[in-house]
């Protein structure tokens, strides 16, 4: 099954066994580039060893928004791990919230998706709010 497929598929095919396959096998494969650029990122930290001060702060500098990176990452692990455990169990593709489903075209584009569009967009209204 590739996108252009997932995307015409009728309405009452949603979630079913073909779908949920196509989805963790892509969550697999973002779990495992994920891993493969935190080892990356993490390689490109260890290497800089540099006697020159300007050189040095430079080094320091890219090695900090590396390790941003990085982390940023890291975090992402835990979704796609999570967003597996919700194929196994059936309640992929959901709303965590409304219980509505998210959509093929969102979960295509962020396959870790907890939430409908119009629940994340609520969500962030309220964080924005809270936090100013």
């Amino acid at each position: 099954m590739d996108e252009s497929t997932l995307l015409n598929a009728a309405h009452e095919e949603y979630m079913n066994a073909e779908q949920l396959a196509f989805f963790d096998l892509r969550l697999q494969r973002l779990r495992q580039e994920t891993l493969t650029e935190i080892e990356t990122l993490r390689a490109e930290i260890s290497q800089g060893r540099v006697s020159d001060m300007s050189d040095r702060a430079t080094l320091e500098e890219e090695a900090i928004i590396a390790i941003r990176i990085a982390d940023r990452k890291r975090q992402l692990i835990p979704k796609i791990d999570a967003a597996r455990q919700r194929i196994r169990q059936g309640d992929y593709g959901y709303c965590l919230q409304t219980g509505e489903a998210i959509g093929l075209a969102r979960l295509l584009i962020r396959p870790t998706a907890e939430y409908c569009a119009d629940v994340k967009t609520i969500n962030e209204r309220k964080e924005s709010h809270y936090d100013h």
